[in-house]
Parts: structure tokens; sequence; C-alpha cells
């Protein structure tokens, strides 16, 4: 796709980039003196979050959420996808390999403020920028927790498909660790705006809201946790419940069959065999044990 011009007044250019070819790449090196390196970093798709400056080229690569469905959870690049920055004193660049929510808030937010789009700068476009990234942090924190509220609810209050709920539960832990790793990671091209001619109020906007999402995340990852370990003591909690009812069965049932077993033995010698209400008080008997049995069963609570 070909280099595009978003915004232009006297302080400050964007151009934005989405799935850049070796030909732009190639061109931004020419036209603005960027690193290669650096620009090679903006299309490896699992590149980690960070902030590097190189011949007054200031270059915060991030990571923003992506609620794109996969179907495993295992590398950062399965929860976000990259956004790359590059600041000068009168530009700012942005590349990403697919559409990007941020970029798109950005452009509306803007869009709605005549005022600011002829006065903003590329520091305080930057800034947009990072704090609409972990927007979709806060975002997705707030939609799985949704998701873990109905799985809760349904391992409590309903019996659904035991095995989808531990896989659910999984994928949810998954996916806020893989969050958390990326928020922790980002601290670095966070703290680096202290760099930009921003006010520091506006640095620690972003540094709050941050922690803010870490502490989400955090919290999703620990209540995950938690439902899970509970979600598996149910699981054995009812697995003995269902040992408990064999074996009590089993006590009823054992003398019985013990009674049962004495008089089917083939012997010519069995007094009893001669008694004219044998049977009947072989029958007695084992009722007796059984009302024994249940008496003591019901005094003991079990």
């Amino acid at each position: 796709m070909a280099i595009e011009s978003i915004l232009k007044n006297e302080h400050c250019e964007w151009l934005d980039v989405e799935m850049a070819t070796k030909d732009d790449l190639a061109m931004l090196h020419s036209r603005y003196d960027i690193n290669n390196l650096l620009l090679e970093d903006t299309i490896d798709p699992n590149h980690l979050p960070k902030y590097e400056e190189v011949d007054g080229v200031k270059f915060f690569l991030m990571r923003e959420n992506t609620n794109l469905e996969r179907q495993t959870f295992n590398t950062i690049s399965d929860v976000s996808t990259k956004l790359s920055m590059f600041v000068f004193p009168n530009l700012i660049i942005t590349i990403h390999r697919m559409k990007s929510k941020s970029i798109h808030e950005v452009i509306e937010k803007i869009k709605k403020q005549p005022k600011l789009k002829e006065t903003i700068t590329p520091d305080q476009l930057a800034l947009k920028l990072a704090l609409q990234v972990m927007k979709t942090y806060d975002d997705e924190s707030l939609h799985l927790m949704e998701v873990l509220d109905n799985v809760e609810n349904e391992i409590f209050l309903k019996n659904n498909n035991k095995t989808n709920q531990i896989r659910r539960l999984y994928k949810l832990k998954r996916m806020s660790g893989l969050n958390t790793r990326i928020l922790n990671i980002s601290s670095e091209w966070i703290n680096k705006f202290h760099a930009l001619k921003l006010e520091n109020v506006e640095v620690m906007d972003l540094i709050d809201k941050q922690k803010d999402v870490l502490a989400d995340f955090d919290h999703l990852n620990a209540q995950t946790t938690n439902l899970i370990s509970m979600f598996l003591a149910l699981s054995d909690q009812k697995a003995n419940q269902v040992m408990k009812l064999l074996a009590m069965f089993s006590v009823y049932f054992l003398p019985l069959t013990f009674i049962a077993g004495v008089y089917g033995m083939n012997f010519d010698n069995m007094p009893e065999l001669k008694y004219p209400y044998g049977y009947y008080g072989t029958l007695g008997v084992m009722a007796l044990i059984v009302i024994v049995t249940f008496i003591y069963f019901k005094r003991k609570k079990w």
C-alpha cells in the first residue's frame, strides 16, 4: 500500500504506511534517512515492544491489542499487532501490518477537533497514539472479565459442558498472561515519552494508564487461576460424592451377599435347611441388617 498523508499543518505532518513493502522502506530510508535496521524491525511480526533513538530519530515500537480470533495463544503475535512510530521534529511516520484501531480512533478524534488538527505537534500526536494503544488493552481486559463472569456463572449455576468450560478458562489464562507480558515490556517505550517535548503530567497520564491496565490483567490472571482451582475442586468433590454413594451401597449389600452366599452353598448337612420358617427368618435378618446400617449412617450424617 502506498504511503498516505493523513494530517499536515505548519507544526506536523503525519505519514502512514500499511503493509509496507521493501520498496516503501527503501523510499523512507532514502528520503528521511531512517536507519535500515529500524525499518526492518517494523516488518518483523514477532518483534517485542521497544524504544530506540538513532541519528536524532525517535523510534517507538508498540504493540496494540487485537481481537482477532485465534486457534492458539502461544506468542504475543496471537493477541497483538505492531504499531511502529518514527518521531521527527516536524514529522511522524507510522507503520503497521494490518488495520490499526488506534490510528482509526485518533483520526476520528482529530476530525472532531478542527483547532487541534491545526496545532497538534508530532510529540502530541505520538502521545495520543500511545494512549489509544493502552485503551485497546483496557477494552480487552473489560471484555475478558465479562467472559470470565459468564464462565463462572455457568460453573456454579448451570450444568454445561465441563470440558468446554475448562478449555475456555485455560484460553482466558493464556490471553491474560500474554497481554500482561506485553504490558510489562512496554514500560520501556512508555517511560521514554519523557524525552519528548511534553508536559510531565501528560506523560504521567500515559504511565498511569499502563499501570491501571496492567493491574486489571494481573487481577484477571489471578481470578482465572482461582476459578480453575475451584473448578477442579468441584469436579473432585462431585467424583468423591459418587464414590461415597457407591461405597454406601456396597456396605448395604456386602452382609446380604455374604448371607446369600452361605445359604447358596451345596452341603447336605445344613441344619437351617430343615426349618419350616428358615427362608423368612433369613429375609428378616437381612432386613434387620439393612435397617441397622441405615440408622447408623443417619446418626453419623453420612
